[in-house]
């Protein structure tokens, strides 16, 4: 494949992933894309032969590494009180920096019903299941058992996601702001609780 070949295909990639994040699966049509992209119409079925279903899912898996790479970041921090405000932080940030019009490309592909492309909802589903396993290994880390991770790891990305919905609705942080504390503070009872924890409440 050429350079300039290569270029198209990964502008067109990038354009479905922005588009998804803004419109949602449905409206993430390969007219709009190539629009958005400035990719020739010809190339759309050398790169993608199964078609615009091919497309969103390249672009679900692009979408979803990095925001995987947003986490990851996120828990590098050694107190793990930080290191969650500091994923909250990440998307407080990004729908500010995008004026409430940018949500979760995942949320977007999930919560449509994709009945001619079950796949589309299935790799969603595989991309939250890596997120939580990413967030309950981190915890564990910091003490807490597993089942006790898994469910906070879940009980996160619940409520990061629907914050980011209500913030779009509302054009406002509030929503995962109150989110962000709520997650703050269960998450300090849940170490000061945590087995061998030092007794007496945390600073």
């Amino acid at each position: 494949m050429s350079p300039r070949k290569s270029e198209s295909r990964d502008r067109m990639v990038l354009s479905a992933a922005a588009l998804l994040r803004e419109y949602g699966a449905s409206a993430t049509s390969i007219d709009r894309v190539l629009a958005h992209s400035g990719a020739p119409r010809g190339s759309v079925y050398h790169h993608f032969p199964g078609g615009r279903v091919q497309l969103i899912e390249e672009a679900l898996a692009l979408a979803a590494d990095f925001l995987t790479g947003l986490i990851d970041t996120a828990m590098q921090v050694d107190d793990p009180v930080a290191a969650v405000d500091a994923f909250f932080r990440l998307w407080r940030d990004r729908l500010v920096e995008s004026g409430f019009r940018a949500g979760c490309p995942i949320v977007a592909v999930a919560v449509e019903t994709n009945d001619d492309a079950p796949q589309l909802a299935r790799s969603a589903a595989a991309v939250f299941a890596r997120w939580q396993e990413a967030l309950a290994a981190f915890l564990v880390r910091h003490g807490l058992t597993e089942e006790r991770s898994r469910r906070l790891g879940a009980f996160m990305i619940a409520a990061v996601e629907g914050a980011v919905i209500m913030c779009r609705a509302e054009r406002s942080t509030a929503p995962i702001e109150a989110a962000a504390a709520e997650i703050h503070d269960l998450l300090l009872h849940a170490l000061r609780d945590r087995p061998g924890a030092a007794s007496g409440p945390r600073p």
